[in-house]
């Protein structure tokens, strides 16, 4: 739908409105974002409030968001580097989040994990739009033991438990060659197959979580979670 607020900016741009975000293409090579939406929330987030570890609150926010349907709300960015500090950040699914940290399942040999091998530090960003909340992780990485990845593996599909093995996640492939691989994965287990010792998980260790509120004006509440050197947690409220 064309928006009429902006046309007073030039009479060759074109301005849209997609939904609450109204955008502007002054040229065929530039694209501006003129307006976003505003968030309505009534909740209130503070220290005073708060329990005293982040992960019992990750939890409950958690459960909100299923409960709220949110749209794929186990969707989390997380951010890798070399050992050089080159930084890369994609999509995963987050798994569990238990007494230590945050729990993802992925290919040992892939880019991620080759750089957290290298670099543990490590960083995560999960975004609730639909209920305008999100969490940022800052922490290190530890790969998961034989056994809770054995544990894991056996509750996927089977059709997932055959993709880790057709899958060299990664690497360059040639079209019909994944495809191939997968046949080959299915006629030799079938239905009972095993973990790959190349495929498993890790767990993120938190040393800070800051949550966020979207709240009107931008005036948004964020409070930071950072540990302490007796590894409690000290809890702070930052300016939006």
């Amino acid at each position: 739908m064309i928006s009429r607020r902006y046309r007073f900016l030039h009479p060759c741009i074109r301005t849209l409105r997609m939904d609450a975000t109204i955008i502007a293409q002054p040229a065929p090579d530039k694209l501006k974002v003129l307006q976003h939406q505003q968030y309505e929330t009534v909740e209130h987030l503070t220290p005073a409030t708060a329990p005293a570890n982040p992960l019992d609150l990750f939890r409950a926010w958690f459960r909100e968001a299923v409960e709220k349907k949110v749209h794929e709300p186990d969707a989390v960015t997380l951010a890798t580097a070399t050992a050089k500090g080159v930084p890369s950040a994609r999509v995963v699914l987050f798994k569990e989040a238990d007494g230590r940290g945050f729990i993802f399942f992925t290919n040992y040999t892939s880019r991620k994990s080759q750089e957290l091998t290298e670099n543990p530090h490590v960083a995560m960003a999960f975004y609730w739009r639909e209920i305008h909340r999100s969490v940022r992780v800052v922490g290190r990485a530890e790969r998961m033991t034989t056994e809770e990845n054995e544990a894991y593996f056996k509750s996927r599909p089977v059709e997932s438990q055959l993709g880790a093995w057709a899958s060299r996640q990664s690497t360059v492939i040639d079209e019909g060659v994944l495809e191939e691989r997968l046949k080959k994965a299915t006629e030799k287990f079938g239905s009972d197959v095993p973990t790959p010792a190349f495929w498993g998980g890790w767990r993120i260790i938190p040393d800070e979580v800051e949550f966020w509120l979207g709240k009107p004006a931008r005036l948004h509440d964020r409070i930071h979670y950072a540990r302490t050197e007796s590894n409690d947690w000290r809890v702070e409220r930052l300016s939006p």
